[in-house]
């Protein structure tokens, strides 16, 4: 569990990343589920972009995919959603 600073702080860091995973109408999948994981692994945080055509709201995309891969949301904006995850072998993120 992440506290109001450091959510704040990997906001700030957030806003430099690109997103690189799109979620349409095939909503999560255990292919993109798995793919999330190594790309937590390999950065600690992901920026995931929403398609209109997806069934569910970005919300439920996000906090479903939050529970799958036992990671941390960061925050929401619009049709995209950042995840953080502490790596176990390339930590990068040094939380305050």
């Amino acid at each position: 569990m992440i506290t109001g600073k450091q959510r704040s702080y990997l906001k700030g860091l957030a806003n430099s990343i690109q997103p690189i995973f799109q979620v349409g109408k095939g909503l999560l999948n255990d292919n993109m589920i798995n793919q999330f994981n190594e790309a937590l692994e390999a950065r600690e945080m992901i920026k995931v972009t929403v398609l209109k055509n997806a069934l569910d709201s970005v919300g439920q995309i996000c906090h479903e995919a939050a529970q799958l891969t036992g990671a941390e949301v960061v925050q929401i904006i619009g049709s995209r959603f950042v995840l953080y995850k502490e790596s176990k072998n390339n930590k990068v993120i040094e939380l305050p």
